[in-house]
């Protein structure tokens, strides 16, 4: 299964965005900026994000994104839907019932073993996603990240949002 980069930069986001006080929002060029990506690439991804219900918008020169629900209310699984779709990433075309070994669509179980395997790894990927929420996403930052990094993000996000303030003041 292959997700598109979407998926990391909208997650990655989503955790930034867990660490912002309650009234305060980063904009899409901030968030770009902070990740090192493409900004026209990256709003694609934060509006899916915003009509999934995972991030709201303040329009506005001092507007930007912040968590619709709280990060302990999203999961992981919630955020690659909004990305990539909820389409099942295999398709069983029903190969078996073509070529020389082909009987009567009848005589086959409903589904074959291939395609019920993959179900099942499938529903297992998904569940594991479900049991992962943005909140255990910014804990397991905190705990692994280099303090170096953690540090220096710090610093920064405190910058964008002390200048924010001061802007709207």
């Amino acid at each position: 299964m292959k997700m598109s980069e979407g998926v990391e930069w909208a997650a990655h986001c989503a955790v930034l965005l867990a660490y912002v006080p309650d009234g305060s929002a980063l904009p899409a060029v901030k968030l770009a900026e902070y990740h090192g990506v493409p900004t026209p690439y990256l709003a694609k991804s934060l509006q899916a994000l915003m009509r999934a219900g995972i991030v709201d918008s303040t329009p506005g020169r001092y507007g930007g994104y912040r968590l619709a629900r709280r990060a302990e209310d999203i999961s992981l699984l919630d955020i690659v839907a909004a990305i990539d779709g909820t389409e099942p990433a295999f398709r069983c075309s029903e190969i078996r019932r073509r070529g020389p070994s082909a009987v009567p669509a009848r005589a086959y179980s409903p589904m074959c073993g291939i395609a019920t395997a993959m179900g099942q790894a499938e529903a297992a990927w998904r569940e594991t996603l479900a049991a992962k929420s943005v909140a255990d996403l910014a804990r397991h930052v905190m705990d692994e990240a280099p303090p170096a990094a953690l540090a220096k993000g710090t610093a920064w996000l405190g910058r964008q949002l002390e200048r924010r303030s001061k802007s709207i003041t």
